[in-house]
């Protein structure tokens, strides 16, 4: 991105544990509001499938350990495909800032060029997080029950406190990422939650202004 450009891009960071429904939430943000959805993980995957020497090997070890990859190869990552796509009405990026060096990381070399409109946060306990993982099917290596209790925790210790600090600076947007019994179809009940949670979502999203 040329440091000349005169409007920053606006973004939106979605937050929650792993199996909290983010992917799910952009990929309707993405279809309604016409933001580009980046997934912090989906960028760090395809790194690793890249012919070109990179970051590929580094990244699949932290991937696999259930561990975070330094911020300074996610930060790069971000950077690259919002030059790539270059969206006039913005980005909402799921998985990033994880903790506080990816938050550092990104005040060092994107918050000059990007305006952060707010933060969601999708709220859905653990067990719940593990079951909706170990049910997909996606071919994930890190989609076993060790890797995945590794990730919560992780989680757990390096990133609630990063959204906490965004609660208290009032940018935070809370979303109950779960659904009760009763408000779900048993013919469709993925789609159902997913239906229900961006009722929610939306309403975030219509009462914000983007400039």
């Amino acid at each position: 991105m040329s440091n000349n450009r005169e409007k920053k891009y606006n973004v939106v960071f979605v937050l929650g544990a792993p199996g909290s429904g983010k992917g799910t939430q952009c990929h309707l943000i993405e279809q309604n509001y016409g933001f580009v959805h980046l997934s912090a993980g989906e960028l760090l995957r395809q790194e690793q499938q890249r012919s070109e020497p990179g970051f590929g090997e580094i990244i699949k070890k932290h991937i696999n350990n259930g561990t975070i990859v330094p911020d300074e190869i996610t930060c790069s990552l971000i950077e690259r495909a919002m030059d790539e796509c270059q969206c006039p009405k913005g980005f909402i990026i799921d998985g990033y800032p994880r903790n506080q060096d990816n938050f550092d990381g990104w005040q060092r070399k994107l918050a000059d060029k990007t305006k952060t409109c707010f933060v969601l946060y999708l709220y859905c306990n653990e067990e719940e997080c593990l079951r909706r993982c170990l049910k997909r099917d996606e071919g994930r290596s890190d989609d076993n029950e060790i890797s995945l209790r590794n990730r919560i925790k992780t989680y757990h210790t390096y990133s609630l406190p990063i959204i906490e600090y965004y609660r208290s600076q009032g940018i935070l947007r809370e979303i109950f990422a779960m659904d009760s019994v009763e408000n779900v179809s048993c013919l469709n009940p993925t789609a159902k939650k997913s239906k229900t949670v961006f009722e929610n979502v939306r309403k975030v999203f219509d009462n914000e202004r983007f400039t």
